[in-house]
């Protein structure tokens, strides 16, 4: 009995147009539309959905405006609902609906289980040639003109009950911890095999609740840079990217998003198992990201913004050589 994944993750924002624009220029699919309500899809079927906050039924959340509202997990089978079931049922907001366990985690926030509805998928990515070995050879490695994710990979959250949540998403769905910031974050993922993290728990001295980013898994580091200059060229605004993170070793790019907090964009995270043995690291720029440029890439020049413009010729030119 273990948690696959994340298999849905469900939105409220009042401007559903800038929403629309936004997860279709992120490389998602429209699977269904309404006045209430948008439905995308990643390449595995993930969802993501955006309801106008007038949607009756739809849960709180744990900040106002437009924020994250619920997560559903996939599990592997209906035997693992039942277990799960009993995990879950004595906690605030259990019920059992036909497909699906619903109940709120230690923070409020609605989460639900379901047996997993994405599709299995084998991609072509790219193969990196290092000093020992060179699996690439006669090809070119791929440049995207732009991003099609291919699940939700991780979520983070900020949280006032940190160890509470921690106890509860490892005790009662079986997750594991990869690594921490003492008295501040936790890294979790959903099994002893896995990602490096499927959910970021972070608690902040102000004791502020809310969304901090969904991200978004790619196929590979040029898919997460051609992704992210396609935002910028399409006007979306870069909060930092691209960059890599040290504690888990994905490259990223993050862009602000209008249904709330930002996302992400990520590829080449640490997979782990049950030997592995959690870090702890104390907070600061530098564990946060090994190197990001701030603002990120101009989507036209692919330079830094305002960097100035290359020049036209050869850049291994000096400056006043000419062509002979």
């Amino acid at each position: 009995m273990a948690v696959l994944g994340i298999d849905e993750v469900n939105y409220r924002a009042a401007d559903l147009a800038a929403c629309k624009r936004f997860f279709l220029d992120w490389g998602l699919r429209l699977e269904r539309e309404s006045d209430q309500q948008l439905e995308f899809r990643s390449l595995n079927d993930c969802v993501v959905r955006v309801s106008h906050p007038d949607l009756p039924g739809l849960p709180a959340g744990l900040e106002e405006g437009p924020t994250l509202v619920e997560v559903v997990w996939g599990v592997e089978s209906a035997g693992d609902l039942d277990q799960y079931a009993a995990q879950l049922r004595n906690l605030p907001g259990f019920r059992r609906e036909a497909e699906r366990l619903r109940c709120q985690d230690p923070c409020g926030l609605s989460i639900a289980l379901q047996v997993s509805r994405k599709r299995p998928l084998q991609l072509d990515c790219a193969r990196f040639n290092s000093w020992s070995e060179r699996p690439r050879v006669d090809q070119r490695a791929p440049v995207y003109e732009r991003a099609q994710p291919i699940e939700v990979g991780h979520v983070v959250l900020f949280v006032d009950q940190r160890e509470a949540m921690v106890r509860f998403y490892c005790d009662r769905l079986g997750f594991a911890l990869s690594d921490q910031y003492p008295q501040r974050g936790s890294f979790l993922r959903c099994a002893p095999r896995g990602g490096h993290h499927d959910l970021f728990l972070l608690q902040l001295p102000s004791g502020k609740k809310g969304l901090n980013h969904v991200a978004f898994a790619v196929r590979d580091i040029h898919e997460v840079i051609g992704g992210g200059l396609a935002m910028d060229r399409l006007g979306w605004k870069t909060e930092l990217g691209p960059g890599r993170h040290p504690i888990s070793s994905a490259y990223f790019w993050y862009f602000e998003n209008p249904a709330g907090g930002l996302v992400e964009y990520y590829s080449d995270e640490d997979e782990l198992t049950e030997a592995w043995q959690p870090r702890d690291f104390e907070p600061g720029p530098e564990r946060f990201a090994e190197w990001a440029v701030t603002g990120g890439l101009d989507g036209h020049t692919r330079r830094p913004k305002h960097a100035e413009t290359p020049r036209q010729g050869f850049l291994t030119d000096k400056t006043g050589e000419t062509d002979r």
